[in-house]
């Protein structure tokens, strides 16, 4: 702005200078014309007075008297202060006040004799060899009736007007340095006020356009420049309004894609991915910078995904299919592909959204198995139930033992339908979260203590010794009912898979807090010495329905449902279970429970 300030100060200095320099000339040259014709003017005047006061001149030009004419040039000369010069029609000298009228050339070739052969006067200005200066010639013709019978020319230097000339244009350059330095001052006070707004408008919109919409015209101008300036504020307002729902809008768009559940994909025309949220980056296994930029089919998607990109962009139709993912981890996806285009059909890109539908599978595979396992879990009483009541009906109520022994099977086979179908109701409740839990101050030493009370009956029945080792300071907050019912679960396993003879032992201690953010734990532990569990069951004894040993969990009455029962009640208290077997050495079960429920 600075070099387009003086670009326009310049630009007025020269003009103003232009302007007064051409005024100065045409002065100049009017003034010096104006006074060559004055002279010229006087000259001639003063030539015919010579010729009327001169006595017998035409007489004398026509004996051609040198002498007579050199002596009036002479004296001539003293009257008019300027060299006189009388010449013959034909260009001879007769005299000449300066110079020998014998040395002088024929002067019929001047320019102002010839002027004044066809005019009657004659002028030139040129330089004279003879004084060694610009002279100004004046020739007159003398007349004798028509004919021209010589001419009398005065000439007179022009050192004087060259000198007033001189000084003229010395004070003309004078007085146009003065009037460029003013105009000078002047244009650049007036550059300065035109430019300085326009400056400040420059300004504000070079930081529009680097997104400062913050920044404002402040001009006092009343003008044209004042209402523009005032226009780049009104859009400046404009654009920061605008700005600011853009950046709301997309914020708001922004916070959406990144807290949605499903992963959505933005694919351009070109086939280039634009848009990643992080549910897609997790599902996918990449970071968004890593995709951004790249084609789909060069980014290692899977080859389902690639081929149904493709066939999107062949259809231009919306796809729905489900895949299986292998990277990161394995997982099933509902992949929807929707193109976009514009009012003319044209294509604009696809939007892919993916839906881990994972869980909802195997959710849907584990109540199939739930169903299935249900139903042959009820199939089997319900067969004895009906056979044995099949076989009284049939004649063998006669025989009273056989009857008694059947009857006790059928009794004993509705107890075991009784037991499964109050797990089932139970393990339903738990599973659903329905069971409230009351948690309250539990004394583990007295509550250890009466469970194994309650067991001592069945383990007595096969010798086996129940044993305990529980500080008595030891207290944990808990559903005591709930506790209760896992540590039945787990002692009656214990007490089931251990040969006559065994020992099922509870140990409680105390876990302190490992770090900063860490609780307070109990680790129960319930060991026995019976018959193990495969290392490859371990994983599955948890899952509903899983036995290790099936007929002896069938001769034992095991519904297949208590474990899974433990485990739902020990993540209700918050709290973690493992087991550890060794095959024919017996296992331990590792219970890790909060001191105090938050």
């Amino acid at each position: 702005m600075n070099k387009f300030r003086t670009r326009l100060a310049l630009l007025f200095i020269v003009l103003i200078g232009c302007s007064v320099l051409s005024a100065g000339v045409l002065v100049a040259f009017l003034l010096e014309r104006s006074y060559l014709n004055a002279l010229q003017d006087s000259m001639k005047r003063e030539i015919q007075i010579m010729l009327a006061t001169i006595q017998g001149s035409k007489e004398q030009y026509e004996r051609r008297n040198s002498p007579f004419f050199s002596e009036q040039a002479r004296y001539l000369k003293q009257s008019a202060d300027a060299r006189v010069t009388f010449i013959t029609a034909d260009g001879v000298v007769l005299g000449d006040s300066d110079l020998d009228p014998q040395q002088m050339d024929n002067h019929l070739t001047r320019e102002e004799v010839r002027e004044a052969a066809a005019d009657g006067v004659g002028y030139s200005k040129r330089y004279s060899d003879s004084t060694g200066g610009n002279m100004l010639y004046v020739a007159m013709a003398v007349r004798n009736g028509p004919d021209v019978i010589g001419y009398l020319r005065l000439s007179m230097g022009l050192g004087e007007i060259e000198t007033t000339v001189r000084h003229l244009w010395w004070g003309l350059l004078g007085g146009l340095l003065v009037v460029f330095i003013i105009a000078g001052l002047i244009s650049y006070r007036v550059a300065y006020q035109l430019t300085r707004p326009i400056e400040k408008i420059t300004r504000v919109a070079r930081q529009i356009t680097k997104m400062n919409y913050k920044s404002r015209v402040y001009l006092r101008n009343r003008d044209e420049i004042g209402e523009l300036g005032q226009a780049i504020n009104t859009m400046a307002d404009s654009l920061q309004q605008q700005m600011h729902r853009i950046l709301e809008n997309e914020s708001q768009l922004s916070g959406v894609l990144d807290n949605m559940v499903s992963g959505v994909v933005m694919i351009d025309e070109e086939g280039r991915i634009v848009l990643l949220n992080r549910s897609a980056e997790e599902i996918l296994g990449f970071v968004s910078k890593d995709l951004i930029g790249k084609k789909y089919d060069g980014a290692k998607h899977p080859f389902e995904l690639i081929q149904l990109i493709k066939q999107c962009i062949d259809r231009g139709e919306h796809i729905r299919d489900e895949i299986m993912f292998y990277f990161p981890e394995e997982r099933i996806l509902e992949v929807n592909l929707v193109p976009m285009k514009a009012v003319e059909e044209e294509w604009l890109g696809m939007v892919i959204v993916l839906h881990d539908i994972t869980a909802i599978r195997r959710l849907e595979k584990v109540r199939s198995e739930f169903v299935a396992n249900v139903s042959h879990e009820l199939k089997t009483p319900i067969a004895a139930v009906k056979g044995f009541a099949e076989t009284l009906l049939a004649g063998a109520m006669n025989d009273t033992e056989t009857a008694k022994s059947f009857l006790q099977i059928i009794y004993d086979e509705s107890e075991r339908l009784n037991r499964l179908i109050g797990d089932i109701l139970e393990l339903s409740k738990v599973e659903s979260k329905r069971v409230p839990l009351q948690f309250s101050p539990v004394h583990l030493s007295s509550f250890v203590g009466k469970t194994l009370d309650m067991m001592r009956s069945s383990a007595d029945k096969k010798e086996i010794e129940l044993e305990m080792r529980v500080d008595e300071e030891l207290y944990m907050e808990a559903d005591e009912d709930r506790l209760r019912q896992i540590m039945f679960n787990l002692l009656s396993n214990g007490i089931n898979y251990t040969p006559e003879g065994g020992k099922v032992k509870v140990d409680v201690e105390e876990v302190p807090a490992e770090g900063e953010g860490e609780v307070e734990k109990i680790r129960i532990v319930i060991s026995d010495t019976g018959i193990g569990i495969p290392k490859k069951d371990l994983p599955r004894i948890f899952e509903r329905f899983y036995r290790v040993d099936k007929a002896r969990s069938r001769s034992s009455g095991g519904t297949g449902l208590g474990l899974s029962i433990v485990k739902h009640l020990v993540d209700l208290h918050k709290g973690s279970i493992r087991v550890e077997s060794d095959l024919g050495f017996g296992s331990r079960f590792i219970l890790e429970l909060p001191v105090i429920q938050s």
